[in-house]
Parts: C-alpha cells; sequence; structure tokens
C-alpha cells in the first residue's frame, strides 16, 4: 500500500475496505497468534526487526505480480470509467481501480454541478505514472476524444445530430457538439438568405455532420441539410404534379439581376427577367418585391436539373395585339428610348411595342450619326411612323421626318459659289465635313483646302470645332452631296508662278521635311516644291538637313498638277561647270595673246641676233607648253 493510499485500501476483489475495519481484522489475528519464546542459539537471523521474513529476489518478483494483479491494468491515452472518491475546493479525487488515485482540476466538471462521491465518470488516462510517479487524468479530453467518435460516427452513418449554437464568429456560428465545437457556415443555416446570424445563439438545434477534418480533429455541421432533406420530398410531389401552361401562386423569396427566384411552396421555380413583362426592364426590382405573391405560368420545367421556368407576362395578352388603330404608317407616335445599338436605338410607344429608330433616319445630314453618342436611354421623342408590320411584330420610326427635307430647296438657300462660314464636325483622311447649318453640311477635299501646300492629312490644317470659310463648288441634291472649297476663296496663284519660277530659275529655299523619295522644300512666296533624294545631296556628299536654307534650281514646273521639282545638286553641278569653263576661256585668251605677239615681232625684227634667238626661243617653248596643256 502506497503513502497516496492513507484512508483506502483495495482488496484482491477491487473492493475498497476502511483502515479502521484493516486494523480490527489485523488485531483479531493478531490476539490468536502465539508468540513463541527463542533461546539465543536458537534465533533465526533471517528474520527481520519488524518479524518479518526475508524474501529472495524470485519470491518477491513473484509477490510483485500477485499484487499488480489485484489492480486494472490501464494504457495511456485511453478512456476508463472513474469514481469520484474526493471533493475539494480545487480538485475531484478519482479511483479508476490503479495503483494510485488521480486528481482532476474542479474547472473540467463545470457542466455538472451537483458532483458528488460516488459518483462515475468517465476520464482520459494522460500519463499512468509521470517522472514523480503521479496518474495524470483529464475529463475535458475524455469529453473530446467521444465526442469526436460520435461526430465521426454521425458523417459516417448520416444520422442528425443535436447542439447548441454558443456563439457568432466570421461567416457563421460555432456549435457545442457533444462539448466540442463545431462550425456551423452562415450559407448552411437555412435555405432562404440569413443576415442576422445574433437571433440564433444559445439555442439548441438539430444539425448534419456535413464534412470532418481528422488531421485537425474540426467539424462542419448543417442545419439546411436537414431543411433540404425535407423540402426534396416535398419538390418531388409537386414536380410530380406539374404541367407546362399550369398557372401557381407563389412568393417571390429572392430577387436578382437577371430575374426573381419564386417558391412554390416547396419547390423554387425561376422568372426570368425577359418574362416578366411585355416591356423592358432593366432590373426586377423596378416592378417586383420581396415577399409579393403573385400568380405566374409553368413555361417549362427538367426533371434532371430540377429547375423550373416561370413567367409572368404570358399571363396577360401581348401588347401588339392590341396595338391602338391611330398608330399607322405616317402616324406620330411619343415613346422614350429603352435600347441603344450601333445601328440606331428602340423606342417603345407602349410597354411591349418598340419601333427602331435608323441611324438614317435621325437627321437629314449625310455626316454619319453614332447612335450611342446621340440618344440616351430614358430620352423621350416624337417620331414618325415610316412602316409598320403587325404579323411580324415590327416598326420603323423616323425623326428626320417630322420636318420639311430641307434638300428640297437647297439650290436656293446655298447657290454654287456663295461664300459661307462653316464649323468643322469630321476630319478624315481625304477631306473635313463642314456643317453649314443643323441637317445641312457638304465636304472640302483634302486637295481643295490650299493652292500651295500640299497635305499628308486635313488635321494638319484644322480640326475639329474650328470655323472655317468657304465656298460652295457643286450641289448633287439626289445624292444629297454640297461640295466645298476653301482655297477658291483666293485667286490660284499658279499663273503668277508659271512667269516667277521658270525651269533653270535659281532660287533660296528652306527644308520643311525630310521623306522617303526626297524632301520637301518651300520656296519664296510660300509654295512648296519636292526635290527627289538625288537631287538634295550637297557638295561634301551629305544629304540636306530639315530647316537648312539652300540654293535651288527649278527642273520642272506643271502648272495643271500644281507641281514643282527643284534640284540642289544640280546648282552645285551647274557651278563646277560653269568654273571648268572660266579656266578654259581663260587660257583659249593667253594662247590667242601669245600668237599674236610672236608674229608682231617676227614682222619688225629683220635680222636675229644672238639675243634675239634667245627670246624666240623662250617664247616658242612657252607656246608649246601651252599647246600641250590645251
Amino acid at each position: 500500500m502506497t503513502e497516496q493510499h492513507e484512508n483506502t485500501a483495495v482488496d484482491a476483489q477491487d473492493d475498497i475496505i476502511p483502515v479502521h475495519k484493516e486494523k480490527e481484522i489485523i488485531e483479531q489475528e493478531t490476539v490468536e497468534l502465539e508468540i513463541p519464546v527463542l533461546k539465543a542459539d536458537e534465533f533465526d537471523w533471517n528474520v527481520s526487526k519488524r518479524g518479518a521474513n526475508r524474501y529472495t529476489k524470485e519470491e518477491i518478483a513473484q509477490l510483485e505480480t500477485l499484487y499488480d494483479q489485484t489492480f486494472k491494468q490501464v494504457e495511456d491515452n485511453e478512456i476508463v470509467k472513474a469514481i469520484v472518491t474526493g471533493i475539494t475546493d480545487t480538485d475531484v479525487i478519482l479511483n479508476i481501480g490503479f495503483k494510485s488515485d488521480g486528481m482532476i482540476s474542479k474547472s473540467e466538471f463545470k457542466d455538472m454541478t451537483e458532483l458528488k462521491v460516488g459518483d462515475e465518470v468517465d476520464v482520459y488516462v494522460e500519463n499512468k505514472e509521470n517522472k514523480k510517479g503521479q496518474l495524470i487524468l483529464s475529463r475535458k479530453k475524455a469529453k473530446l476524444t467521444k465526442a469526436w467518435d460520435y461526430i465521426c460516427e454521425a458523417h459516417q452513418n448520416d444520422t442528425i445530430v443535436k447542439g447548441r449554437i454558443i456563439s457568432k464568429t466570421k461567416g457563421g456560428l460555432i456549435v457545442d457538439l457533444y462539448g466540442m465545437e463545431t462550425f456551423l457556415p452562415g450559407s448552411q443555416i437555412d435555405v432562404k438568405p440569413i443576415t442576422d446570424y445574433d437571433q440564433f445563439v444559445g439555442k439548441t438545434m438539430e444539425f448534419k455532420v456535413v464534412k470532418v477534418n481528422e488531421a485537425i480533429k474540426n467539424a462542419v455541421v448543417s442545419h439546411k441539410a436537414l431543411i433540404e432533406s425535407d423540402l426534396e420530398s416535398q419538390r418531388q410531389e409537386i414536380i410530380g404534379k406539374l404541367e407546362k401552361g399550369q398557372v401557381l401562386e407563389g412568393t417571390i423569396k429572392n430577387i436578382t439581376d437577371f430575374g426573381a427566384f419564386i417558391d412554390l411552396g416547396g419547390v423554387d421555380g425561376l422568372l426570368y427577367i425577359t418574362d416578366i413583362s411585355w416591356g423592358r426592364i432593366n432590373h426586377p426590382n423596378e416592378v417586383l418585391k420581396m415577399d409579393q405573391k403573385l400568380q405566374v405560368v409553368v413555361i417549362d420545367y427538367d426533371d434532371n436539373k430540377k429547375r423550373i421556368s416561370l413567367g409572368l407576362k404570358q399571363l396577360q395578352p401581348h401588347p401588339w395585339d392590341s396595338l391602338p388603330e391611330d398608330i399607322q404608317v405616317g402616324a406620330k407616335v411619343k415613346g422614350k428610348i429603352v435600347n441603344i445599338e450601333d445601328y440606331g436605338a428602340f423606342l417603345e410607344i407602349v410597354p411591349g411595342v418598340e419601333g427602331l429608330i435608323h441611324v438614317s433616319e435621325v437627321t437629314w445630314s449625310n455626316q454619319p450619326i453614332n447612335s450611342r453618342d446621340f440618344f440616351k436611354l430614358g430620352d423621350e421623342y416624337e417620331a414618325v411612323v415610316v412602316t409598320l408590320d403587325k404579323d411580324e411584330r415590327k416598326m420603323s420610326l423616323s425623326l428626320k421626318q417630322m420636318g420639311e427635307d430641307p434638300w428640297k430647296h437647297i439650290s436656293d438657300k446655298y447657290p454654287v459659289g456663295s461664300k459661307l462660314k462653316g464649323l468643322v464636325k469630321n476630319i478624315t483622311p481625304y477631306g473635313v465635313f463642314v456643317e453649314l447649318d443643323d441637317v445641312v453640311g457638304g465636304m472640302i477635299h483634302i486637295s481643295d483646302l490650299s493652292w500651295t501646300k500640299r497635305y499628308n492629312h486635313p488635321s494638319e490644317f484644322t480640326k475639329i470645332g474650328a470655323e472655317l470659310d468657304v465656298v460652295v463648288l457643286e450641289i448633287d441634291s439626289d445624292n444629297r452631296k454640297i461640295v466645298l472649297g476653301h482655297k477658291q476663296l483666293e485667286e490660284d496663284p499658279w499663273d503668277t508662278f508659271e512667269n516667277l519660277f521658270p525651269i533653270g530659275s535659281i532660287h533660296e529655299a528652306t527644308v520643311l521635311r525630310r521623306e522617303d523619295k526626297g524632301a520637301l522644300v518651300q520656296l519664296p512666296y510660300g509654295i512648296e516644291a519636292f526635290a527627289p533624294t538625288r537631287h538634295i545631296k550637297k557638295e561634301d556628299g551629305k544629304l540636306a538637313d530639315v530647316d537648312e536654307v539652300l540654293p535651288f534650281k527649278v527642273l520642272e514646273f506643271d502648272r495643271d498638277d500644281k507641281r514643282i521639282i527643284v534640284s540642289h545638286t544640280r546648282v552645285n553641278e551647274d557651278k563646277k561647270l560653269d568654273e571648268k569653263k572660266s579656266v578654259d576661256n581663260e587660257k583659249k585668251k593667253e594662247v590667242k595673246k601669245t600668237k599674236e605677239a610672236v608674229k608682231d615681232t617676227n614682222s619688225k625684227i629683220e635680222k636675229s641676233t644672238l639675243g634675239d634667238l634667245s627670246s624666240l626661243s623662250d617664247l616658242k617653248a612657252k607656246m608649246e607648253g601651252n599647246a600641250k596643256e590645251e
């Protein structure tokens, strides 16, 4: 018996015997024994001073084995039954039938408010003998281990469990299941969306274990799964009775961008946005409200996908079938823009009846119209019915026909040759569109912008929104076109240029820009000319740079095409040629002069002297040298 068993004794049958009774038994046995009187030579020195015999190692091992068999065999990490043998202010003393008792903190028994000595509880053996020889027990781990076993069994067998919601957490609730905390996601509380989680805290509900994680001992439960299983039987019963065209009453349970979900009494159906109204709506909440009850018709259903398509507008007659008689071709109608496409906009006359305003019917102007810039959703317009087909349920409308066609009297309003001011509305690579009034406009071709300059793009000359002086060059009423000009506001200067820049004339010019095939240069009076690449080479062999001022020679002048070809290289070549001619002329003059001097000398001298011969000899040598050079 150890020191921890000061108040109890364990017999071979695991019965607990009080200490005072054990002493009585020992005293009774002692009374019956007679103590023998031994002589000194008869004393057995193997007997201890306590009167006990000494045992061999084999006997001791045998006795210890017999002693251990009087206790339960327990192992670490197992759950066993324990008897409460004592309760202190801080701990509970427990007997598991082992060599020693164990103690557990009283805080682990908070749920057992009426705990008393003699009660039986489950405990978890953490360590049957630690370094101090103590038995370490835990009721909390026993509860969690058993709870996890129950949870895994419920998940495996798909059984229903009952738990208490103890708190709210991010994304859901915490549920106490057999003493273990599990997670209830917000989406698994009910079949309908839940926004207020606090209302469920403290409630006891039934759940299904839908997910377990053995590694971290974590479980996810669902109350929605129970509801859905109940609804499934109702769903099958309702779907089994469904027929296309059947009218049912339902309650709106959810509204989305694409439609509304209708509760038909245990099964949901989708009322798509296009089946809510014959007219166009941007969002279902424009005509529907949550929890609203309404009659709907079954359009279609799919047993496999469990989808039910519902309709609301189908319970009302189609607006085209009851179109007012006064809406006919030529009539004026009013409506609002409900849809905009690249090719035009749809004007809703009455809910469900729309007409198309094509971009060509917006204005009498030939200027292109961008329908998305011109129209805005919800804008109201008055238009004329151009075509109407009730069978095909199509209608075309016109805005421009609300007024008189301005092109009927265009020649009177803008006669050819008239000078006007217009607003630049659009610029293309080939010309500029100018607006003369709200509906009439014309185009200036890029070649009619300037007499003297060539533009790669009209944007180099003007910009959108600028005011521009123009002259009417041509009117085509049938095709609704007006040809305008800007350079024609001034006289054609090319008649004068032909005299100012004749072929072969040389002029100072500035290099404006370099191109792939040459350079554009500006001559006096602002006129532009072109110099091919091989004609902009300078004396040092390099090509002329932009903004460089150099002399250029006119090689070609074309009045009809308004084109002048010039060359700087030719100027240099001509200069070199002129210098060579000048040198040659000087040499010829020198030879001629020498010959005349010789002739004159010969005629005056009758007799030769040695000195004369020497002079003549020098003169002859000089003449021969000049002849060789020539």
